[in-house]
């Protein structure tokens, strides 16, 4: 239970984090923002374990990162973020 309730306070934080460093606005209710900023983990984690086969956590930096990148992505595929 524990985990879960500090998932979704890094997500919160992770996620707002990136819609701060986003240029332009990044419309996203606290919700959506925690997705993002768990999603973003999960991205960057995935990215850092390629080629092992455990999954490895990611730093905060790479999280934000990787939130940036999904924002992006949603962008070009048309979503209103």
């Amino acid at each position: 239970m524990i985990n879960v309730v500090s998932a979704i306070f890094a997500g919160l934080f992770v996620g707002a984090l990136a819609r701060w460093f986003y240029p332009g606005v990044v419309a996203m209710d606290w919700i959506e923002t925690i997705a993002l900023g768990i999603g973003g983990s999960l991205i960057a984690g995935l990215l850092a374990s390629r080629g092992r086969r455990d999954f490895q956590r990611a730093g905060c930096l790479a999280s934000v990162l990787g939130a940036m990148a999904l924002i992006f992505i949603g962008r070009a595929l048309g979503f209103h973020l």
